[in-house]
């Protein structure tokens, strides 16, 4: 394992309102030695300051599909039906649109996505077992604390749904998902079972949000700038509350969504409609703020979901929505204007090729910069995951409630809902699609549920993406293990190839 989990140590003064490059000085653990890195709390905020910056700067700058947590996003959306690709366009992503970059094992998707978490694991791992030892308040230490066993928590989350087969409640998943790493040794490790990780991953947030709740390190809903890129109990809660989704624990679901959103707003139509690019929206709960001086050229998520900026993948493979989906969407829906059936009235970049049904959901500033904040979470989410368990829990009337807070607040003609049983959920995820279009969570909402990949009928071009329909349950909905790890760690068997 040692080939593919290190760890960086960002060593250098942090501030809660800044995340400037000039001193966000990135070493390898081996160039400065641990105990001078956790001689402070401030330079303990500093490592962890450098874990959020990770998570949208590039890994490897001659692939340009590596662009930190939006890159994954982008991988989950495209493995879905609800984002189409207009085209072959400049080819980054064609590979995971075709279910191919996923089933690679020696392909570069498999090998990034697997060292992105385990990197924020390995950081993770030398704050948790450091920060004790630091000199500084003790509520420092506890938001330093709460922080870092949420990013644990949250990684091994991610890498046990793309790794692992699907959680299944009441069984007893013990299938392999992926190697458990609570410390930071090149001693190789077996794949932990999808029980053991989730065991582990629900231990650690709860950790987080102990630690987080005790701290005075915090930020209060409606926070602006880039304290939004910090954890707080808050968020903490709605990751727990997307684990319980995933593993069908309807009640825990339900309450932790609830508490997760309490005190935020959704947004109004138009701040809907100004670009998704601005983390001062006050909907959202957590995401990753751009500083303007650190421009992500074009492997940032804007290069190649916004409708703008003019990097050669927009300019001919503009992101389209699938065509049924969008006919779902009521004419008086504020979000039926985030694309555009026939191509019109999206300000494409110059040269930009219109194609049916293309987005104008992400906007930069303009189409020379592809800078803009990349959003983690939002409070719509958690209104959606509060009504879908719910709904699976025959709580039907708390569940159309819930739904029509956030239905009506996008299409104020919108009537709640009469529906029960499965027809109730089923319109809680038509509007979860809607909303979350783009964002990152349609490969894991299909293989959660146990739903069949479906793009026929639809304006996905066979030609392009090759797959048209994949059943539920098939060994193709688990990502293999990268190669790289199997030839480094013989203790890790490779998943059904």
């Amino acid at each position: 394992m040692k080939k593919i989990l290190y760890s960086l140590i960002i060593t250098s003064m942090f501030s809660m309102g800044s995340c400037r490059k000039d001193y966000l000085e990135t070493m390898p653990t081996n160039a400065i030695p641990e105990e001078l890195v956790f001689t402070t709390t401030k330079n303990a905020l500093a490592a962890l300051n450098g874990i959020h910056r990770a998570l949208y700067v590039s890994y490897d700058s001659q692939d340009l599909s590596q662009g930190g947590q939006g890159s994954v996003n982008i991988n989950m959306d495209v493995l879905g039906e609800d984002l189409v690709m207009t085209s072959a366009g400049n080819g980054w992503y064609n590979a995971a649109y075709r279910w191919d970059a996923h089933r690679n094992e020696n392909g570069s998707t498999i090998l990034y996505i697997y060292r992105f978490y385990y990197k924020l694991i390995g950081n993770a791992n030398k704050i948790i077992h450091n920060v004790n030892k630091a000199e500084g308040p003790e509520e420092e230490k506890q938001f330093i604390r709460g922080e870092a066993y949420a990013y644990r928590g949250w990684a091994h989350f991610m890498l046990v749904q793309a790794y692992g087969e699907r959680f299944a409640a009441g069984a007893t998943n013990s299938g392999p998902a992926v190697p458990l790493m609570l410390d930071n040794t090149l001693e190789g490790l077996p794949r932990a079972t999808v029980a053991e990780v989730y065991d582990q991953v629900n231990k650690d947030l709860d950790s987080a949000i102990i630690n987080l709740e005790q701290s005075s390190f915090r930020k209060s809903p409606g926070a602006t700038g880039e304290t939004k890129s910090h954890f707080d109990a808050q968020v903490v809660k709605g990751i727990k509350a997307r684990v319980a989704l995933t593993q069908q624990n309807w009640a825990a679901a339900s309450q932790l969504a609830r508490e997760a959103r309490a005190g935020y707003t959704l947004m109004d139509s138009s701040q809907y409609m100004a670009g998704f690019n601005d983390i001062n929206n006050p909907e959202w709960m957590w995401g990753s703020r751009q500083q303007q001086d650190q421009t992500t050229y074009f492997y940032s998520f804007f290069a190649f979901m916004s409708a703008n900026f003019s990097s050669g993948n927009i300019r001919s493979n503009p992101k389209a929505i699938n065509k049924n989906l969008y006919n779902k969407i009521a004419a008086s829906d504020v979000r039926k204007n985030l694309w555009s059936p026939t191509g019109a009235g999206i300000p494409v970049p110059p040269n930009g090729a219109r194609y049916p049904y293309i987005n104008r959901k992400f906007l930069t500033s303009n189409s020379s910069s592809s800078i803009g904040d990349v959003v983690n979470m939002r409070a719509a989410e958690m209104y959606l995951i509060e009504a879908e368990a719910k709904a699976r829990l025959g709580q039907s009337a708390a569940a159309a409630d819930v739904l029509y807070e956030l239905a009506h607040a996008r299409d104020r003609s919108y009537q709640k809902s009469m529906l029960t049983g499965q027809a109730l959920v089923d319109e809680v995820l038509i509007q979860r699609r809607i909303e979350l279009w783009g964002e990152g969570f349609r490969f894991f909402d299909l293989k959660r549920g146990n739903i069949d990949l479906d793009r026929t009928n639809s304006n996905h071009s066979e030609a392009l993406c090759r797959v048209m329909q994949v059943p539920a349950g098939s060994k193709t909905w688990q990502f293999l293990i990268p190669r790289n790890e199997i030839n480094a760690n013989p203790k890790v068997v490779q998943n059904p190839l």
